[in-house]
């Protein structure tokens, strides 16, 4: 039962930080996202939420797994990992539609995509699962890197 709760904490976890994120989205994406330059590959509004579900339960199974592997150093240091990646993840938005600020958001997506590869190859040596399930996390928040940089740019 407990491993079942620690499961559910960590979707809560994952799927508090989308409502933070969103709280700051919503308010946005319909006027000041509007009104800034994007490039032609944008993908429309309607592909974030479903593409962030997804990648939220992963990103929960993932930090799950790594739990369920005991209380030792190594497992405690690929989870302060994993919390540092979540903060990071969680400020993005206030900082891109919450203060309307594509290059400090920017430099907020490198940090977490930094510290999602460094999560990764300190979780494979851990739970191999784990590291995969962070695969499709990876290749969106590389996207979202360069989306990032691209409405930034085209915005100075």
């Amino acid at each position: 039962m407990k491993k079942i709760t620690i499961l559910i904490l960590f979707l809560v976890i994952c799927f508090l930080t989308a409502a933070f994120g969103s709280y700051f989205t919503v308010k946005s994406v319909s006027t000041w996202y509007l009104t800034i330059e994007k490039p032609l590959w944008n993908p429309p509004s309607w592909v974030f939420g479903p593409v962030w579900t997804i990648l939220y339960i992963l990103i929960a199974l993932s930090g799950w797994l790594v739990w369920m592997k005991g209380s030792e150093k190594p497992v405690r240091i690929v989870l302060f990992l994993y919390f540092i990646q979540i903060f990071l993840n969680a400020i993005w938005s206030p900082i891109f539609f919450g203060l309307h600020n594509p290059f400090l958001a920017f430099i907020d997506i490198c940090l977490l995509w930094i510290f999602i590869v460094i999560y990764m190859y300190f979780s494979c040596k851990i739970s191999l699962p784990a590291c995969i399930l962070f695969i499709p996390y990876l290749a969106w928040v590389t996207f979202a890197s360069i989306l990032n940089f691209a409405i930034w740019r085209l915005n100075i």
